[in-house]
């Protein structure tokens, strides 16, 4: 996010009074620029690969058994655990006033009994605090600490009435959250603190958040989330502000009692984060994603995809994946058990993309043990092969570009554009079998897309001049770039341009208008113009082929090649009498293709071709999506594999070693678990090409077990993979 000046924000607000907000909030810098420097990473941060999480419950004390736990922290291999230790809930004698003690804890302390026990175990051991409840006794010493609502009055907790919702952004956590952090560390030395749901429960309308927003901003508090309002525009920089502020505090306080520790706010994601990821990445020693399983429609992949979208900001860093033994449902059953094998497909899918796994188990006594083997199996298979694990870099030359500064600030085209078109984009790639990374919009510099042949640009409406220049430069020096539907008609704050800002790169200008939703519109392929060109491979029997639900009317910035795709539009569904085209050809584009000077190569959907593809999933566009990609990225691929099924493909450079993963998705509950059985694949052949120096010195496939077929060629090794079950790896001793 560019600087917030006063002229940056008049430019990009239609409203004085926003104006004047973000420029009092000017002072707030590091939002924008990233702020001082992180301290150094606590030396452990590396050494765990497989995490454990017991979030102890109130009656706990005295019903559970610590050392049932601590002797399956150790059958699992566990390197690190995650343990209760206080905030809605104090499992140890605290001293700090107000901090509720379990009602079950007497005179135990089952933190600092499990604490001792991991130790043992030669475990990092990381304390769990959640600040977001409490009791009457704080509301009535302390209203001011309790969240409220638009109408000032406080809130009491959504699932337990009994107690109340904290202000995340007030005196609670800068203050007595900060005392109960400099309790746990003094008294017990963990190695972090990890805290959940720290960052508040919505928009907080306590005095402290009026009279701080009004005192930063000169406005009052949004009464919505739109993205056209300005409040809402001066809330999100504001309240980032605040919580990096309060991340920085925390951290500060627990450094000064231990200089090798840290604490870690539950945060983070993709493009629908709340927090900048930007900024997290630089503070952040370490992260967990904590995307526990999956609900509603959402494929396996979901679960990797937290992975991408972690590492575009935190590169190299360690990311964990938390994933919950019991179903992740919004009914909420906390006590519940997934099927063994939705368990191990979910892990590993986070496994090919590069999450340490973390189970987390909410309560300590066991109502329903049959969790407990898959995750002892699954974690003894991560320690047999944590040498594989211990990855260094993806080899992905792919990438799909997230946007924040879309999501927070374009209130504009069609519902779910942003988030259906990156999920359309992440099917399409899953499918083609292509590897494929993700990158920030806030890190376009070319250090970080060094790695990368082609960037996706999934409707990223939200990009500033700055931005819009480093893409032109990743083109400029060979660079592939495939982008859809309104993707740099905005600039970073939202505001609409009068073309795209990208327009040079695409060819295209826009008309002024964007169609939607549309009904019973097509696309025609112009095999004519271009026999047998790239963008029509498996589609040479097509004709035509449906069109999305919104297109930027867009034209040609200037004469040239005869469009490969072409507009057919909507015309009458019913009655059936009427169901013919008015238009059978129009000439309109509906791709741009463009080859840059420098070896670059561009294709521009004015369309929600990936949008519609997640909606829609039909087969056509999902081979468009693959075609502009391998046209665009003129080079061959670093890996590819045939055969049957639907595969998750990573690749992987370690110290030593190469690791191709592969994740069989293939299944009938692919889209909607729980997995019932995980369907076994057949045969695959892989075909590796090793990176320029690196020989071949063993094979092996780490879940079978025993050396793969394959024949070496120059620097290209060809095997096959005789069957996958839920995963497999092939490692490359080179």
């Amino acid at each position: 996010m560019p600087d917030l000046t006063r002229r940056t924000f008049i430019k990009a607000s239609a409203a004085a009074g926003a104006a004047a907000a973000i420029a009092r909030l000017a002072p707030a810098r590091a939002w924008a620029e990233g702020g001082p420097g992180a301290p150094p990473s606590p030396s452990w941060v590396d050494r765990p690969m497989r995490w454990a999480q017991l979030t102890l419950v109130e009656n706990d004390p005295g019903s559970f058994s610590p050392q049932f736990w601590l002797d399956y922290f150790g059958r699992t291999h566990s390197d690190a655990v995650c343990l209760s230790a206080g905030g809605c809930v104090a499992y140890y004698p605290t001293d700090v006033p107000f901090h509720h003690r379990s009602a079950w804890l007497g005179d135990r302390d089952s933190f600092g009994e499990l604490v001792r026990g991991s130790r043992a175990l030669g475990m990092v051991v990381v304390a769990r605090t959640d600040p977001h409840a409490t009791y009457d006794d704080v509301k009535a010493a302390h209203p001011d600490w309790i969240a409220a609502g638009p109408d000032g009055k406080p809130r009491r907790h959504w699932a337990s009435p009994e107690m109340w919702v904290t202000c995340g952004l007030g005196p609670y956590n800068f203050e007595f959250m900060t005392q109960v952090k400099r309790e746990i560390m003094s008294r017990y030395r963990v190695d972090g603190i990890f805290i959940n749901r720290w960052d508040g429960s919505g928009t907080c309308y306590c005095e402290h958040c009026r009279a701080n927003f009004r005192a930063a901003s000169g406005l009052d508090l949004p009464l919505t989330d739109s993205p056209a309002e300005p409040a809402h525009r001066a809330y999100v920089v504001w309240r980032q502000e605040r919580l990096f502020s309060l991340w920085r505090l925390w951290d500060g306080e627990v450094r000064k009692i231990n200089p090798d520790s840290c604490v870690i706010p539950n945060t983070g994601g993709g493009a629908a984060s709340s927090l900048d990821m930007r900024r997290i990445g630089e503070l952040a020693p370490t992260l967990m994603a904590d995307r526990q399983s999956r609900h509603g429609v959402a494929a396996p992949w979901a679960n990797g995809k937290n992975g991408k979208e972690f590492r575009a900001t935190m590169g190299a860093k360690p990311i964990v994946g938390i994933f919950s033994v019991g179903l992740d449902d919004e009914h909420r059953w906390k006590d519940s058990v997934q099927s063994a094998d939705e368990i191990r497909l979910w892990v590993a899918d986070g496994l090919a993309n590069g999450l340490r796994p973390w189970f987390t188990k909410f309560g300590g006594v066991i109502y329903d043990p049959r969790w407990l083997k898959p995750v002892e199996e699954i974690y003894a298979w991560c320690h047999g092969a944590e040498r594989y694990l211990r990855n260094e870099r993806p080899l992905a030359r792919v990438a799909i570009v997230y946007s924040q500064q879309t999501s927070w600030f374009h209130s504009g085209g069609a519902p779910d554009a942003l988030e259906g078109a990156a999920l359309g984009w992440y099917q399409a790639l899953i499918e083609a079998r292509i590897p494929f990374e993700m990158v920030h919009d806030r890190l376009l510099d070319p250090a970080r897309l060094g790695a990368f042949r082609t960037l996706i640009l999934p409707n990223i409406a939200a990009l500033s001049d700055a931005q819009c220049a480093q893409l032109r430069q990743f083109v400029a020096q060979g660079g592939g770039l495939v982008a859809t539907s309104e993707t740099s008609l905005c600039d970073e704050w939202g505001k609409p341009r009068a073309d795209f800002g990208l327009a040079d790169l695409f060819g295209a200008t826009w008309r002024g208008a964007m169609e939607g939703p549309m009904r019973n519109a097509y696309v025609r392929l112009e095999h004519e113009a271009a026999p047998g060109h790239p963008l029509f491979r498996g589609l040479e029997d097509a004709p035509r082929i449906i069109n999305g639900v919104w297109r930027v009317e867009a034209g040609a910035r200037e004469p040239g090649a005869p469009p490969l795709l072409t507009l057919v539009p909507s015309y009458p569904d019913l009655p059936m009498e009427e169901v013919f085209p008015r238009q059978p050809r129009t000439g309109v584009p509906q791709v741009f293709l463009r080859e840059a000077p420098g070896g670059g190569r561009v294709a521009y959907f004015p369309w929600d071709i990936d949008r519609t593809f997640w909606e829609v999933l039909a087969p056509d566009h999902g081979k468009l999506l693959r075609n502009a990609v391998e046209w665009a990225t003129r080079e061959p691929p670093p890996v590819t594999v045939e055969g049957p099924g639907v595969l998750d493909v990573t690749l992987w450079r370690q110290k030593g070693s190469l690791t191709v993963h592969l994740v069989n998705l293939t299944n009938p509950m692919m889209m909607k678990g729980p997995v019932r059985e995980i369907v076994p694949l057949g045969a695959q052949r892989v075909r590796l090409r090793l990176p320029a120096g690196l020989t071949a010195r063993r094979l092996q496939l780490l879940v079978a077990g025993g050396a793969p077929e394959h024949v070496q060629s120059g620097d290209t090794l060809e095997i096959t993979v005789p069957s996958i079950l839920a995963h497999e790896v092939i490692a490359v001793d080179v």
